[in-house]
């Protein structure tokens, strides 16, 4: 079993939301880097970008926003190299 089978049902769900929004974000800069627009992975990241910053999330986590989407840019960044 998984620690996060320790949780409250509750905070399960709102783990499994942020890991959501976390693979949308990751899978929309994927698709964002190949150079050609792509207007849905642009709505998704801005989509993802104010789902971060909203009273949502901080209602869900007490993670810091800006050091989450910071942390995320900084790993698609080491990607590239």
């Amino acid at each position: 079993m998984s620690s996060n089978s320790n949780l409250d049902p509750y905070e399960r769900l709102a783990n499994e939301i942020i890991l959501q929004a976390v693979k949308d974000y990751r899978d929309a800069n994927k698709k964002l880097k190949k150079g050609r627009r792509n207007k849905d992975a642009e709505i998704t990241k801005s989509e993802c970008l104010n789902f971060f910053r909203s009273r949502w999330f901080s209602t869900l986590t007490d993670i810091d926003p800006e050091f989450l989407i910071t942390k995320l840019d900084e790993e698609d960044d080491s990607h590239d190299s």
